[in-house]
């Protein structure tokens, strides 16, 4: 369907021809991976540029981003989960525009959970609530921004007597299974699109305070000098975007079966979007 070398080739002189490899930072989150790898894959596979993905915490990230140690990333949440890390660097780096729109964090519970006994962070207080809960909020890795306004959440709440139990995304959503599987009670950190939303049937706490804050936009960023190295894979970057509910169902299919298998999927499906991607053409 696409021809290798759509969006041209690293020529002679120039940034292009002393590195033809771009790196892309990311974090093990759903939807990092899932954006990431379908970005890789259509860079690798119509372009004589090279993709390669670097793993790491987001922190470390945006530091990077900052030196020039990688070229991209594409999962800047804004204007509120990811504020202290890009404020840091927002004057020597590149912001290629929105990846998606809706996104939110919160903290989730499975539906069966009663509303009348738990239905807003307020609701944590209740010594029954806490009981049935271990006194634990099950979050993610440390170095997130949704761990650091969690933290912010328990004060702001007063729940002192709660701990947040840190681990990874991976953490979180096996903890998530073995409490819906056992009937648990369990409040886990969240975000959307993510897709355990498609997996298991929650819902978000009301947050009367706003302390995990609103909606969320999820950005593509890059180091600075990016789109002079790099002007057709600048382009294709600005010009990527996702329908949220859209990249959930993917998000949930990847975890049916392999990123690898839904990325291909996504390329098959949806032509048009993924030709306007990397020509600009309607």
């Amino acid at each position: 369907m696409l021809l290798t070398g759509m969006l041209g080739v690293a020529v002679a002189g120039g940034a292009q021809a002393q590195d033809d490899t771009i790196e892309f930072g990311w974090t093990a989150w759903s939807d990092a991976e899932f954006v990431t790898k379908l970005a890789a894959r259509l860079i690798n596979d119509n372009t004589d540029y090279t993709a390669e993905l670097v793993q790491t915490d987001i922190a470390p990230q945006y530091q990077g981003l900052e030196t020039g140690d990688i070229d991209a990333m594409m999962m800047a949440w804004l204007p509120a989960t990811h504020e202290d890390y890009y404020e840091e660097v927002a004057a020597g780096v590149e912001n290629l525009g929105v990846l998606y729109n809706g996104a939110r964090l919160g903290w989730a519970v499975p539906a069966d959970i009663p509303e009348d006994q738990l239905d807003s962070l307020a609701d944590l207080s209740n010594e029954e609530v806490r009981s049935e809960l271990d006194g634990t909020i099950t979050g993610i890795d440390p170095g997130a921004g949704l761990t650091a306004l969690s933290e912010e959440a328990l004060e702001t709440y007063g729940l002192d007597d709660y701990m947040l139990q840190t681990s990874s995304g991976a953490g979180m959503t096996a903890a998530l299974e073995r409490a819906v599987n056992r009937d648990d009670w369990i409040v886990v950190t969240g975000w959307s699109p993510h897709w355990k939303f498609g997996a298991y049937d929650l819902r978000y706490l009301e947050d009367p305070e706003g302390a995990l804050g609103g909606p969320e936009r999820v950005h593509v960023l890059a180091r600075a000098g990016f789109d002079a190295s790099y002007p057709e894979i600048s382009a294709m970057l600005t010009r990527m975007y996702l329908p949220i509910d859209q990249l959930q169902n993917y998000m949930f299919q990847a975890r049916e079966t392999s990123y690898d298998e839904a990325i291909s999927a996504y390329i098959e499906e949806n032509p048009d979007r993924i030709d306007y991607w990397l020509t600009g053409e309607l």
